[in-house]
């Protein structure tokens, strides 16, 4: 009777965890394509305007202070919204809010095609950070409510290959862009920022018919696979849990995990919107910066993927948040140690990889100890002020190549930030005290 009963359970437990991966394929193939190439529009539409400064900054007048400071400005509006962004996102539904959000991000980018001085590009950026604001925190825990923990970090890896794709895509097809100058009486970065603009306008719309809030609402689950994936979410353990929005502030893991994301957002910015004009004054043509600004992307989305399945298989993620840390400033060392290019690039290269696959590993850890309310407004506070750090990190390489007239002080100051971060990440392990040596 006792294995009659046993061997039940065994076949009841198969059947429940066939029935939970069913449901994450199916929750895969319906969010995160749909997501991950608004993500890919979302950096595109912040990023590109790095290749648009190979025209537009002597078209308009913009000095390496003035871009690199009209570059950041978006964050300023994007930081002081996007814990309220969250929260209205929290109350009204992910699928009406995202769409929300990527329309109208999609009219500020393609305005900026008519700025016309500092003063107007300014004002552009800051209006695109104000409509944009809430979508990377929002699409984290929107992806943390339909994915068990095991499942996370390999979904998340898959959703910010966006952010390399948008570079590995981008940096060619913007390039491409700026030689249609002249064509209808527009110049070439003018065209550039139209097209690449209003497809986020598009996709909110789909966004409003094929997302839906919550898994309860999912109608392309069968409703034993919804009821096995709610189960097991619902059977989580998280460590000393906060639900409250304020006391989540307030927590000192959330405060230590923002400051790590305010260091490698400065590095991965720092790096992402300068290549471009460092790679010009190499005295390539506008198409070979395209391509070779691009090229390290296809080698970061290749790490990121692996890293990220590495987490997921093996757990670690503070240890590997750490290395990924230590990769990025050793890399941003190493790219001022060459005076060629081609050495450089690659150890540029391997810093992009470190920051962006430390980017993936951070944002599974808050779910272990924030829900509800905590989750949605946390992340985003997490992520609203280590966002801060891409107006900082492109300021900061802009005023320091006006200031020295290289690019190599600002690698270095870059370099010490992030191994700043690392001590950071070792002391997570004093106040995080989740499993982190198995797969969570």
């Amino acid at each position: 009777m006792v294995d009659a009963v046993a061997a039940q359970r065994h076949t009841d437990e198969k059947e429940r965890c066939g029935l939970v991966a069913s449901a994450v394929v199916k929750n895969t193939r319906r969010l995160v394509p749909l997501l991950g190439v608004a993500y890919l529009f979302n950096n595109l539409d912040r990023t590109s305007v790095g290749i648009a400064a190979l025209q537009m900054n002597e078209a308009i007048g913009l000095s390496a202070t003035q871009f690199g400071w009209g570059a950041g400005i978006l964050f300023f509006s994007y930081c002081l919204l996007e814990v309220p962004s969250n929260m209205m996102m929290y109350r009204v539904g992910a699928r009406r809010w995202l769409a929300r959000i990527m329309i109208t991000w999609g009219l500020a980018a393609a305005a900026t095609a008519f700025a016309v001085g500092p003063y107007s590009f300014y004002a552009i950026r800051l209006l695109l950070g104000v409509f944009e604001s809430g979508f990377f925190p929002g699409v984290i825990w929107y992806i943390s409510i339909w994915f068990p923990a095991q499942s996370r970090t390999g979904v998340l890896a898959w959703f910010m290959t966006a952010t390399p794709a948008s570079s590995l895509i981008g940096n060619p097809l913007s390039a491409s862009l700026l030689r249609m100058d002249g064509v209808w009486g527009l110049a070439g970065w003018q065209w550039m920022f139209l097209i690449e603009g209003l497809p986020a306008c598009l996709l909110g719309g789909l966004c409003l018919v094929l997302l839906a809030d919550t898994p309860v609402k999912a109608s392309w689950l069968t409703p034993p696979e919804r009821d096995a994936l709610l189960d097991e979410l619902a059977k989580e353990k998280h460590d000393k849990v906060k639900t409250d929005l304020w006391a989540a502030i307030r927590d000192v893991r959330v405060l230590m995990l923002t400051s790590i994301s305010f260091a490698f957002t400065i590095a991965s910015y720092g790096i992402g919107i300068w290549l471009p004009l460092i790679l010009k004054s190499h005295n390539l043509n506008n198409m070979q910066i395209g391509w070779l600004s691009a090229a390290p992307y296809f080698f970061v989305t290749i790490g990121s993927l692996f890293w990220a399945r590495l987490v997921d298989c093996k757990g670690q993620k503070i240890y590997n948040l750490v290395a990924a840390l230590m990769l990025g400033a050793i890399g941003l060392v190493f790219s001022v140690a060459f005076t060629s290019f081609i050495p450089a690039l690659i150890c540029m290269t391997l810093a992009l990889i470190g920051t962006i696959s430390a980017r993936t590993v951070l944002y599974t850890i808050p779910q272990s100890f924030l829900t509800g309310p905590a989750a949605a407004g946390g992340i985003a506070f997490i992520n609203s002020i280590g966002a801060f750090g891409a107006f900082v990190g492109p300021y900061m390489v802009g005023f320091l190549k006006d200031w020295t007239g290289s690019f190599r002080i600002g690698m270095i100051g870059m370099a010490i930030i992030l191994i700043v971060a690392t001590g950071v990440a070792c002391s997570l392990r004093l106040v995080v005290t989740y499993n982190d040596d198995a797969p969570a």
